[in-house]
């Protein structure tokens, strides 16, 4: 009798246990991509069978708090917006997600490399519009995003003018909300000034990348 009741026990207790939840797998590819400081957080879903709802926290480097990103928390987009929390330029960042599914539960965090705004973010290139005059070229330079004007006020364009024969000439200036600069030719027919190529690029005047930071 006592060898029978043990019996039923023991199948009683192996079919209450059931299948066991399934291990979740981390998200990979953790990074901040940024430009003109809109700093946005991807990452690549790993391979799993359930509707995965991700979780996103960021830190400033060197403080041991971590804090729950504002509007990614248990979202379904494998991007996470946080310009407004990693916005100054003298700080250095880390942001991490992990993924959560019913019922298998939650994966561990998946962490991205430290980011810095002033060094990390690339500045979108500047829009063009020429017009052709007599007398020249004027050159009419938009600057970027009204971020990077308020961050930079150093910001400098410089303007190339590569003629025909590869001979090149240049001239640097201050950004300013239109500029104008006149880029003299040697003859105002359409041929010449279309075998002209004019190119501007953006400089940031920036001090030395502090190695301990």
């Amino acid at each position: 009798m006592t060898d029978l009741l043990l019996r039923v026990v023991l199948l009683g207790n192996l079919g209450a246990t059931g299948p066991a939840p399934l291990m979740l797998a981390a998200p990979t590819g953790v990074r901040f991509d940024s430009v003109d400081y809109r700093n946005v957080v991807h990452w690549t879903p790993a391979s799993n069978s359930c509707s995965l709802q991700y979780h996103v926290q960021w830190k400033i480097y060197g403080e041991p708090q971590w804090l729950d990103a504002p509007g990614c928390q248990r979202i379904h987009k494998t991007r996470c917006d946080l310009s407004a929390v990693t916005s100054d330029p003298r700080e250095w960042y880390y942001a991490r997600v992990h993924a959560s599914c019913r019922p298998s539960g939650k994966t561990a965090w998946a962490l991205s490399p430290r980011f810095s705004p002033r060094w990390d973010t690339e500045i979108s290139p500047p829009v063009l519009r020429l017009e052709v005059t007599k007398r020249g070229i004027v050159v009419r330079v938009k600057p970027p995003r009204l971020t990077v004007r308020k961050k930079h006020g150093d910001l400098l364009h410089e303007i190339y003018l590569i003629h025909p024969g590869g001979r090149e000439s240049h001239e640097a200036t201050a950004d300013v909300p239109a500029v104008q600069r006149r880029s003299p030719v040697a003859t105002s027919t359409a041929a010449d000034i279309n075998n002209l190529t004019i190119q501007v690029q953006h400089f940031i005047l920036r001090s030395i990348k502090d190695p301990t930071r």
